[in-house]
């Protein structure tokens, strides 16, 4: 079992910077994949990016690419997201997932989710 608490969501101004943070409970941390996904209103999840058990890999959308990235650090049982030159549409709730395969992620689907952590971009 493990279980996902989101934090450093905010209300930010466009061009500007967040960094979320995503902590996890149980000691199999370091065995999953996780992942990032954002849900806006109106929209359907969007899976924002996801990471290997190893910091190995990393795959981004490319709505974000070269602007935000993830990292990990497992002795902490926390992944990261890095959000930069933040734009309004970025606006969403964010949520990190966690799944032993990084595959399933990219397929939108995970078996833990956090509750999720708000951001906005103003314009």
């Amino acid at each position: 079992q493990v279980q996902l608490v989101e934090s450093g969501g905010g209300l930010v101004q466009a061009g500007g910077s967040l960094r979320l943070s995503c902590a996890a409970s149980g000691r199999t941390f370091s065995r999953y994949a996780m992942g990032w996904f954002r849900q806006a209103p109106g929209k359907e999840r969007e899976c924002v990016g996801a990471i290997s058990w190893s910091s190995g890999r990393t795959y981004y959308a490319d709505s974000v690419k070269g602007r935000f990235t993830m990292s990990r650090v497992n002795a902490k049982n926390t992944v990261y997201l890095q959000m930069n030159s933040l734009k309004p549409e970025d606006t969403a709730l964010y949520y990190c997932a966690a799944d032993r395969e990084i595959h399933t992620i990219l397929s939108g689907r995970a078996d833990y989710w956090g509750q999720g952590t708000q951001v906005t971009v103003s314009s």
